[in-house]
């Protein structure tokens, strides 16, 4: 069983940056594949981040594409999500989920086994 808890979110204003953090317990983490997801008030929850659980492939959502980074520190059983200029439409809850099996359909909810209780982020001036 692995255990997923998301930090770091907040209130900030547009063009700024955060850094989420996606910590689980459990050995086994490592070796899974991760990913974040978001999910505004009256949306579906979509796609953000995925990273494979070596860290050596990582993809990312159109909308996010060239503005955040996800990174992940094995040792420390750590997976990160650095958001920078940073837009009123990122506003949403953003979840971290683990996926044991290291599936090809990262993109949907389905795939993944473990999910933390979110951290929001909220853009405004």
């Amino acid at each position: 069983q692995v255990q997923v808890e998301e930090s770091g979110g907040g209130l900030v204003q547009p063009g700024d940056s955060l850094r989420l953090s996606c910590v689980a317990s459990g050995s086994t983490f490592s070796r899974y594949s991760t990913g974040w997801f978001r999910q505004a008030p009256g949306k579906e929850r979509e796609f953000v981040a995925h990273i494979s659980w070596s860290g050596a492939s990582t993809d990312y959502a159109d909308s996010v594409k060239g503005r955040f980074t996800i990174s992940r520190d094995n040792a420390e059983n750590v997976v990160h999500l650095r958001m920078n200029s940073l837009k009123p439409e990122d506003t949403a809850v953003y979840y971290c989920a683990a996926d044991p099996w290291g599936g090809s359909d990262f993109t949907q909810t389905s795939q993944y086994e473990y999910w933390g209780q979110g951290t929001q982020v909220t853009v405004s001036s």
